[in-house]
């Protein structure tokens, strides 16, 4: 393989979709370098010099699946004016969105005692992406006159929303999903309620 096909960006991309598919099915820990290389054709080396090890890939995958999450909340977002509604839309995105293909293998990752701290740690800021999210509708709604907000209670208002989703979300695998959606809607009407503008 000549040193141009090595370095392109067309065999980092078919290693990276192999391997989505194999933790997607396997796991962490019972997706090998080996699995992948057998999998996309590419020899261990490329892997290696593409991702360097196994948790980084699994890092850039995890990364690359929450900026595709990012650019489809934002082609959903501007279907919707206010913040309530933004609200509302949010609930139903994240109830359709949480199960991603990588979401066990990553939990399996993140709770491993041998996960590098890096890696936990960058695992751990993917919950920037919807809480920024989170943090816009706020403003959004703060500087409109819609929630009865302060600048310094963006953050934790945020905070709590996600949790509040985060939460329901642990029902996705036991509940029915007509039934979970009106559970994701009543919260944010209830907690809507509690921040609105009175008057």
């Amino acid at each position: 393989m000549n040193k141009r096909h090595y370095d392109s960006e067309e065999t980092r991309s078919l290693i990276a979709d192999k391997a989505a598919r194999l933790f997607a099915q396997k796991g962490f820990a019972g997706t090998s370098i080996a699995d992948i290389s057998r999998e996309s054709g590419c020899s261990k080396g490329h892997i290696y010099y593409h991702f360097e090890n196994k948790e980084k890939l699994f890092v850039y995958l995890a990364l690359e699946t929450m900026r595709s999450w990012k650019e489809r909340w934002e082609a959903v977002s501007v279907n919707y004016g206010t913040a309530v509604e933004k609200l509302h839309a949010m609930a139903s995105f994240v109830h359709n969105n949480y199960k991603t293909p990588l979401l066990q293998a990553g939990q399996e990752l993140g709770s491993n005692p041998a996960t590098s701290p890096e890696t936990v740690t960058k695992l751990r800021g993917l919950a920037s992406t919807p809480m920024q999210a989170y943090y816009e509708i706020f403003k959004q709604g703060m500087e409109t006159g819609e929630f009865d907000l302060r600048e310094e209670e963006l953050e934790s208002t945020g905070f709590l929303f996600g949790t509040l989703l985060g939460g329901l979300c642990q029902y996705l695998y036991t509940m029915e999903n007509e039934p979970l959606e009106a559970l994701f809607q009543r919260s944010v009407t209830i907690f809507v309620h509690g921040i609105c503008r009175k008057g």
